[in-house]
């Protein structure tokens, strides 16, 4: 199979120039609108599709999941898949439509078939983390821009893959680190980056509990639907057998395929740590885990319940991420006041430091919604997006390393300090916690 395809030769989708505002692509032209296939329709994915449609960004023409269709992803009513998502879109077209008749979309199980054609100049990558490498550099390879969802890793390692394939192949590649698109984190991490609040001097950040519980030891396999096709699904992850608490929106709870909520609520409130140091693509010097709660050996689910990790940088900031009912929430603390934003709102030490904030966005404008219209405005004028992959990465790397120390915890304990070389990106003389950084994939397509 040839997967490298030359990106469409249209001039004038090159040439466009960069427009902000969304509804400005509700322009039916073919030389306006981004040709879009979306490969992964699952809890993130339907959500992701939806506001793209809404927003009229594009035309979507493929989308794409290893799941035809099923109930049983965030919550049990939510129903996903390929096939949903093909009649979404559909839908959708038959509304906007004159006529009343839907422009097709076609539906896949296999992403190489999108990567095939010729006139998907875009793809939305929303699956689950063990995939993103593979999927996302074949993309590249393709001829096509990506957006592809955080953490845009599953180890260190990827990401300096995947740079190298953005900068290659000359694509544009956004991470899905939503927060840099909205306005209200651009006000807090701008105004922390300004010293607004003096000498950044420590960085709290909370991501939230495990919000699913799975099966305990002696769980016992289930019978693959015949819906999904579990051994794509695997992937290049190791081969195990079926539960339906093992994919769906269950995955980030094995470390398997993703990292727990460190990499799934951290990398948005840890990517905020990085910002308001303006440490974009930086990292810390030194990670410690301070606490860490595991469920018993033998669960399904087996990444922490519970975290606490400590990191410091060369100019001196502490950052201290720990679980809490917040989601998310970075706290900036400085030697003239703090600010703290978060889900649930925003603060700050002295009211005239919120003097300008935005209100908060809803509908089209909020910013998930903006930060794919971003990246429709960087395809067509070949700028650089708000998360282009070397934050993305920087981001990922941070969960990783801090990772890589909790899972140790069981057998170290506190008080273990590992160094890290951020240039090297590796631990400095320790090869326990090296070896952590490894995942071992196999061939996905063997």
């Amino acid at each position: 199979m040839n997967t490298r395809r030359q990106f469409l030769q249209s001039s004038a989708v090159i040439a466009a120039p960069m427009l902000v505002n969304a509804k400005a692509f509700s322009d039916d032209s073919p030389s306006n609108r981004i040709n879009v296939a979306f490969i992964g329709t699952g809890n993130q994915g339907m959500g992701m599709l939806r506001r793209f449609l809404n927003a009229e960004l594009g035309n979507v023409l493929a989308v794409c999941d290893v799941n035809e269709g099923s109930y049983g992803y965030k919550e049990p009513d939510h129903f996903y898949g390929a096939t949903p998502a093909k009649q979404l879109v559909e839908a959708n077209n038959a509304k906007r439509s004159k006529s009343g008749a839907a422009a097709q979309c076609h539906a896949y199980s296999d992403f190489r078939e999108v990567l095939q054609r010729d006139d998907i100049d875009a793809v939305v990558i929303v699956v689950p983390d063990h995939w993103h490498r593979v999927i996302t550099v074949m993309a590249l390879e393709a001829g096509k821009d990506v957006y592809c969802e955080k953490p845009l890793t599953f180890s260190v390692a990827d990401g300096r893959v995947m740079i190298d394939a953005v900068r290659k192949n000359d694509r544009i590649l956004q991470t899905g680190s939503h927060e840099r698109s909205n306005p209200i984190s651009q006000f807090v991490c701008e105004a922390a980056k300004a010293g607004k609040i003096g000498k950044l001097t420590k960085i709290i950040t909370k991501v939230g509990y495990n919000n699913k519980v799975g099966p305990g030891p002696g769980w016992m396999p289930m019978p693959v639907p015949k819906n999904l096709d579990y051994r794509t699904w695997l992937g290049p992850a190791p081969q195990q057998p079926y539960h339906e608490d093992r994919c769906l929106y269950r995955f980030r709870f094995n470390y398997d395929y993703s990292g727990g909520q460190i990499t799934n609520f951290g990398a948005h409130c840890n990517d905020m740590a990085h910002w308001g140091m303006g440490l974009d693509t930086g990292g810390p010097t030194e990670v410690e885990c301070l606490d860490a709660k595991f469920l018993p050996e033998g669960s399904l689910f087996n990444t922490a319940t519970e975290t606490r990790f400590r990191c410091k940088y060369a100019n001196g900031v502490e950052l201290l991420c720990e679980s809490g009912e917040e989601q998310v929430q970075t706290r900036f603390e400085g030697t003239d006041g703090w600010l703290q934003t978060g889900y649930r709102g925003t603060t700050a030490s002295d009211p005239n430091l919120l003097e300008g904030l935005p209100e908060k966005t809803k509908g089209v404008n909020d910013p998930h919604s903006s930060h794919l219209a971003n990246f429709i405005d960087c395809v067509k004028s070949r700028s650089e997006p708000r998360a282009p992959v070397e934050v993305g990465h920087a981001s990922a790397v941070l969960c990783h390393i801090a990772n890589a120390m909790i899972r140790l915890f069981p057998q170290t304990g506190p008080g273990r300090v590992a160094k890290w070389d951020a240039a090297s990106e590796q631990f400095v003389g320790d090869d326990l916690a090296n070896r952590m950084l490894v995942r071992e994939q196999r061939d996905p397509f063997a």
